[in-house]
């Protein structure tokens, strides 16, 4: 189905040729000023130059074409074609076409989102927890907008994959082993003459590795005797010897199994739990072909692949594939894992969500995986920089005593202060109201966070969040709830009457009423142009800032409409039918921002 404002541009490039002028001249756009039309063309601004004539007597051409359009009686599109010096064109549509567009809208299961003729091979990098550490809130952000982009990606039609990308190699397991062996020293993983099968249960808990790696990390820094065995573990993790790498695979399923738990509470999944040991084995081969080709070099012994371009506003240092000590990066690993990603899946795009602190790295890596061929011109590379989730001091989000909170006490804080106000609804059992809190806490959480443009910092404000009112989780869901509460009464109320309920599937609009009713409709016609902006942009925000609208006009109407006491059946039955496409669209939006609606609030 075609997106509406192209349906309307079409009849508009039809009347520009029609004048005698060029149709890509009829692009039409949503009004910047509502309380003059609904929709305005500046093409003939545009074209005066082109055909030497004044802008104001091409539009009057134009609106004199639409006016003659079918023999005469005008326009089934446009009910208004309001030409206004210096030239522009003022638009209003007419309520038939509004009409018969959302009735097709509504009798699609896509909602008229059509798929695309050959999907996107796309992954999404959005996760990036290291192993052996808590999840917390600076997890949040990307987990929260790399869910939202991977179901506004799938929607689209596209074949979406999403990893993890786990820091699960390096140093930080190199720290965490030493100190298991001077905790647990007769553990068999360090025992190099044992031959047996290592023991099915880890001997430690997911609690007792978040306490050892700080600790490790700390001693590390003051003891070079203590850094020096834990750089010694890592080569000899690296190198796979037996034990160390069994006690590793010990360290990444406990590990996982608590982020499993943690990502479930914020409705996230991935596709693929790698992480960067998962590429170890591809780093020499694709070292040594970096050498061979020229593309990598040393530089004061390390290995180094230059990226910068004459076009560069400012400085891009080279990017460093190994240290001087032989040792691999975060830049090896990157490198290597977009090695794979092609060779196995043939992407069209890899996006990577990271903190915005990240440009330079990924500008460094993109340009080597190109120089150096790991990738090809047909796949494009992708970063989308976040900001930092900030308090109401404007400073990085921390706990009352000044740490790093953990991800689990943030959403349990939101969950509480939510069951606060669920619980004052008596009409609502207490494991109801429990329920319900947390499916609207993650809303509050979810919509609080996306509704700003990801690039952008912004404050955490529990208090608003929460807030039934305003632009806020709490405040979609209550609209949705509003809307399934009066298709309830209605089906009710129909049975009461001795009459079956006609199903709001199977019900028609009709043209509105009045100028509330059709903002309502029109906001509903332009849900396939957004969605397509907010995949194209991979932009969450942009579905925030739709449904924000839809719900404050939904209301607006519901305030000015007696619906279910309506005599006129014909009519009662149309505004049901708008109802339903209305609830149609909310759901659909809240399930690509990654949360749902409860039955009552």
């Amino acid at each position: 189905m075609e997106q509406f404002l192209n349906q309307i541009s079409k009849e508009m490039a039809s009347a520009f040729e029609a004048a005698g002028y060029d149709g890509a001249l009829g692009r039409v756009t949503v009004s910047n000023r509502p309380d003059l039309c609904e929709y305005q063309c500046n093409g003939a601004m545009a074209g005066a130059k082109r055909y030497r004539k004044a802008p104001f007597m091409i539009a009057e051409d134009v609106a004199k074409a639409l006016a003659e359009k079918n023999e005469g009686a005008g326009s089934s599109v446009f009910s208004k074609a309001e030409v206004v010096k210096p030239g522009f064109l003022n638009l209003d549509v007419q309520e038939s076409f509004l009409k018969a567009y959302l009735n097709e809208m509504k009798a699609d299961s896509r909602l008229g989102m059509p798929l695309p003729e050959k999907p996107e091979k796309i992954i999404i990098d959005y996760g990036g927890p290291n192993v052996a550490k808590p999840l917390h809130v600076g997890h949040l952000r990307s987990a929260v907008i790399g869910e939202a982009v991977k179901r506004i990606a799938r929607f689209h039609g596209e074949d979406v994959i999403g990893d993890i990308h786990l820091g699960d190699w390096g140093l930080q397991m190199g720290l965490v082993i030493t100190e298991l062996k001077k905790r647990m020293p007769d553990l068999p993983y360090f025992d190099p003459d044992f031959k047996g099968e290592y023991p099915e249960e880890a001997p430690f808990t997911v609690s007792a590795l978040e306490e050892i790696y700080p600790f490790a990390s700390a001693k590390s820094k003051e003891d070079p005797a203590y850094y020096a065995e834990a750089m010694d573990n890592t080569r000899r993790l690296q190198d796979g010897e037996r034990g160390l790498y069994a006690l590793w695979q010990k360290i990444v399923a406990v590990s996982v199994a608590d982020m499993k738990r943690n990502y479930e509470n914020l409705n996230v999944s991935f596709d693929l739990w790698n992480g960067e040991a998962s590429v170890h084995g591809i780093i020499p081969g694709m070292v040594s072909k970096m050498k061979e080709d020229g593309c990598a070099y040393e530089s004061q012994g390390a290995l180094v692949v230059d990226v910068s371009k004459d076009s560069d506003s400012k400085e891009i240092p080279p990017c460093i594939v190994l240290k001087s000590d032989g040792a691999s990066l975060y830049t090896t690993t990157d490198l290597a894992t977009i090695k794979e990603r092609v060779e196995k899946y043939h992407p069209d795009r890899i996006i990577y969500i990271t903190d915005k602190r990240q440009e330079l790295h990924f500008t460094q890596v993109f340009r080597a995986a190109r120089k150096c061929g790991l990738i090809g011109d047909d796949t494009d590379l992708v970063h989308i920089g976040f900001g930092t989730m900030n308090g109401r001091d404007g400073k990085p989000f921390k706990t009352r005593e000044g740490g790093v909170m953990r991800l689990e006490t943030l959403i349990g804080d939101i969950d509480r202060e939510m069951l606060s106000k669920i619980s004052t609804n008596p009409e609502i059992p207490a494991e109801e109201a429990e329920q319900t809190s947390r499916q609207v806490a993650l809303a509050a959480l979810k919509y609080g966070d996306l509704s700003n443009q990801a690039s952008k910092d912004y404050i955490f404000d529990i208090e608003k969040f929460t807030s039934f009112e305003g632009d806020t989780g709490p405040y979609i869901l209550y609209t949705i709830v509003r809307m399934r509460s009066i298709l309830q009464r209605y089906a009710a109320q129909e049975q009461e009457r001795g009459q079956q309920a006609k199903d709001p599937a199977s019900l028609e609009l009709k043209e509105p009423a009045g100028p509330v009713e059709k903002k309502l409709m029109m906001d509903l016609a332009g849900f396939n142009a957004m969605m397509e902006g907010a995949y194209a942009d991979c932009a969450p925000h942009r579905v925030c800032a739709y449904i924000y609208q839809l719900s404050n006009d939904f209301n607006t109407f519901y305030h000015s409409t007696r619906i279910l006491t309506e005599k006129d059946t014909a009519r009662k039955e149309a505004w049901i039918a708008l109802l339903s496409l209305t609830e149609r669209v909310l759901a659909q939006c809240i399930d690509v921002l990654g949360f749902s609606a409860p039955d009552r609030m």
